[in-house]
């Protein structure tokens, strides 16, 4: 994970059109440009095999996305989460910039921090519903829902165990089914 500085105090959605097609995520946070290297084939086993899963499982009303698909709440907040679930009335043409219904981060070494505690920030403030962090090198799932505008722990599970999500629709996930495909 690496802070790119700029020009300017801080950089918006905009400037984004100007970073390079290099394979790299390049996401804001309050104007903070944020880039992390692709990811390792293990991220995306469990990516494919979980977005696979819940696209089986959405509701109609609802569409399931994987990265890179911009989420852009406000001016200066940019982010890519690894799968998130909209609203199909929510799509726009380049990206989505209402709140996600879900938003999953498949963790990596390099984004571990990132993803528990600075995007689980981001996603609060800007009223993601359901956030799961998902770990490919020690097969688990946690699962929160925003509550009271925190998020709050609802159901893990790791290895061969399952754990029965309800919200924000009913899915049952196990982990070692995630990284064993």
């Amino acid at each position: 994970m690496t802070v790119m500085p700029h020009a300017v105090e801080r950089w918006t959605v905009a400037d984004l059109e100007k970073t390079p097609a290099d394979g790299l995520r390049y996401e804001l946070i309050d104007g903070i440009l944020h880039v992390s290297p692709a990811p390792r084939p293990v991220h995306q086993d469990a990516l494919l095999e979980l977005a696979v899963m819940l696209r089986a499982a959405v509701p109609k009303p609802m569409k399931v996305y994987v990265a890179p698909l911009d989420w852009q709440p406000d001016n200066v907040t940019s982010l890519q989460p690894d799968l998130l679930v909209v609203r199909r009335a929510d799509v726009l043409e380049r990206n989505v910039v209402a709140p996600l219904v879900l938003a999953v981060e498949v963790l990596s070494r390099s984004t571990r921090r990132y993803d528990e505690v600075l995007k689980a920030s981001v996603y609060a403030e800007h009223e993601v519903a359901s956030y799961w962090l998902v770990d490919p090198d020690v097969p688990s799932i946690v699962a929160y829902d925003l509550k009271d505008d925190r998020y709050v722990e609802v159901g893990r599970a790791s290895g061969d165990e399952s754990v029965t999500l309800t919200t924000p629709f009913e899915v049952t996930v196990t982990p070692n089914s995630l990284v064993s495909g």
